[in-house]
């Protein structure tokens, strides 16, 4: 597995990834011209995460990279298969890339109410929830409604250097111990 980020050869496994039924109701989706019109946008990133056989198994939407307040939207990221552990471990290289090379102050997203298995990765990795925008997507006939979560760049500094610490801590008992 590695992370790289998407060319205009990736869009058709990105579409058939957000397009999967199970994820109909955990996030958007968009015709392919406009993730390509998004690609070439120069406020926007994709990062994909490739498997051993080259094949897109996640991606992230990144957009914002050039505003004036240092403000990111995750916009959209897609797992295909859930509870592998590639979305946490693709939240945590959008993370580094948002606060690293993009220079965000804040990194936000929103998350269908729904979507308990997603809103547990944003908090467990640091994010605040900041509110609710009510029925805000009109989808299969239904309104649903968004939480509103972002992640600070001292907080992500500061849950980095604690997960660095802990993780220091830990090895430094271990040597005590054995």
């Amino acid at each position: 597995m590695k992370f790289r980020n998407a060319t205009a050869a990736d869009i058709p496994q990105i579409c058939a990834l957000e397009r999967l039924p199970q994820f109909r109701t955990l996030v958007g989706s968009w015709p392919e011209e406009e993730h390509l019109r998004t690609l070439a946008n120069p406020d926007a990133a994709y990062l994909v995460v490739e498997s051993l056989q080259g094949q897109v198994e996640a991606f992230a939407i990144l957009r914002g990279l050039q505003s004036e307040h240092r403000a990111i939207e995750l916009k959209r990221i897609v797992v295909g298969t859930p509870d592998g552990g590639i979305g946490k471990e693709l939240l945590a290289e959008v993370a580094e890339r948002a606060f690293g090379a993009f220079g965000a102050h804040r990194l936000f997203l929103d998350v269908f109410v729904s979507n308990g298995r997603a809103r547990h990765v944003y908090e467990s990795f640091g994010f605040q929830k900041e509110g609710i925008m009510r029925e805000a997507v009109y989808r299969d006939g239904q309104w649903h409604s968004l939480i509103l979560m972002s992640l600070l760049e001292n907080e992500y500094r500061a849950k980095r250097e604690g997960d660095r610490s802990g993780s220091r801590e830990i090895l430094h008992r271990g040597r005590i111990c054995g």
